[in-house]
């Protein structure tokens, strides 16, 4: 690899990737959905696919379609709404497991990771050390999971895809180009359906044939993207794992299936999510010092305001600045398409006692709600404020 002008030697970056993540979690869950097509999405007529199991693929559903399309040509599939604190809690499982074996690794999202090993050749062997890792996390958390190993995260992410279901691979320095060669351009990552049709027009279908348009055809047509299309048909990328960052922030989104005015409808989503947030933040051990909500009219214009808070994690509090904030944003009485909600400037610690207040009281009733949350779910116990509305169908979950 010559970069800057300088030959270094080859990294060794490894890529994992759980497999259909939300539905493997399901069918953890639940063995009969198994070997079933499977698609995880809203129910609304606004909705799209989150997810979808491979022998829903078989049928041409994808995850972004829309799930009106995607029941068309899958009639027969179970579609579920998704429990995506339960995928959440999946992925805290597998990044602790990352974490704790590995020296360098970037948490690319929910459900992938890079990790560099570069180096670690020379003393234990970097496919043997990434082969016990993918088994371990099998093991445990029984997901399938995907693994590519080699000399960046651009040809580790396009051999982790060749390997899927629930397989890995290897490839050295000298093996990039012949393997990448063969493939259709669409298997570069970042390359979309738009690139990939103009690269047809012009004749280009494989990562052979773009290798060999000059690099100044490519930057004249395509723009800045040129460059990237150059040194991704010579697999090239130079990009660093970036070292993890535990999230700063926890947010919450609902887009409701047709705009409303409701009140009382605005108040119930707002408490439901600063509980399910508040729960999140005790069972990560933070506190929150910024409160923020976010409204979205049905003309898209979108508007948000927060505040500053003393560090709390506790339902009372957060419910009822997130409702404060809510009366001080929303002045027009127009029609809302999205309401959100915002912890940042996250903290680790634990809650703070006041003075007059019966805080070992409220803690012990903190502690066994989340507990019966841990057993049967999020859903499973919740305040009547935030109970009372419309059935969870009514609603399209876009949680960031």
């Amino acid at each position: 690899m010559i970069q800057n002008g300088v030959e270094s030697p080859p990294r060794s970056i490894v890529h994992l990737d759980l497999d259909a993540f939300f539905v493997s979690v399901e069918r953890r869950k639940d063995s009969r959905l198994k070997g079933v097509p499977l698609i995880i999405g809203g129910q609304s007529q606004r909705a799209v696919v989150s997810s979808c199991s491979y022998e829903a693929r078989y049928f041409g559903v994808h995850a972004g379609m829309p799930m009106r399309l995607a029941r068309r040509l899958c009639p027969h599939a179970v579609v579920l709404k998704g429990d995506y604190d339960a995928y959440e809690q999946c992925s805290r499982e597998v990044t602790e497991m990352v974490e704790a074996q590995s020296p360098l690794f970037e948490k690319a999202s929910i459900d992938e990771f890079y990790i560099d090993l570069t180096g670690m050749e020379r003393f234990y062997g970097c496919y043997r050390w990434a082969h016990e890792l993918r088994q371990q996390i099998i093991h445990e958390t029984h997901l399938p999971l995907s693994m590519g190993l080699s000399v960046n995260k651009l040809v580790a992410k396009v051999l982790t895809n060749q390997a899927k279901p629930n397989g890995e691979r290897q490839l050295r320095a000298e093996e990039v180009q012949p393997f990448l060669a063969p493939l259709h351009v669409r298997h570069i990552p970042m390359i979309g359906q738009k690139t990939s049709h103009r690269l047809s027009y012009l004749g280009i279908r494989n990562v052979a044939t773009l290798r060999q348009i000059p690099q100044q055809v490519l930057s004249t047509v395509f723009g800045k993207q040129g460059q990237f299309l150059y040194q991704s048909a010579r697999g090239e990328d130079h990009r660093p794992v970036l070292p993890y960052r535990a999230r700063s922030s926890l947010s919450s989104e609902r887009t409701f299936q047709q705009d409303t005015m409701d009140i009382q409808l605005l108040r119930t989503c707002l408490t439901r999510m600063a509980e399910k947030l508040a729960y999140r933040l005790r069972r990560s051990g933070k506190l929150t010092g910024c409160i923020s909500v976010k409204i979205r009219y049905a003309s898209f214009e979108t508007h948000s305001r927060q505040a500053r808070i003393p560090l709390c994690n506790t339902d009372d509090v957060l419910i009822a600045k997130a409702l404060q904030l809510f009366e001080q944003l929303y002045t027009r009485r127009i029609r809302i398409r999205l309401i959100g909600l915002k912890f940042s400037q996250l903290q680790a610690g634990g809650q703070q006692i006041a003075l007059f207040q019966d805080i070992p009281r409220q803690g012990r009733l903190y502690q066994a709600l989340d507990t019966i949350r841990d057993k049967y779910g999020t859903r499973s116990v919740q305040r009547a404020s935030g109970w009372k509305g419309p059935p969870a169908s009514a609603l399209m979950h876009n949680k960031k």
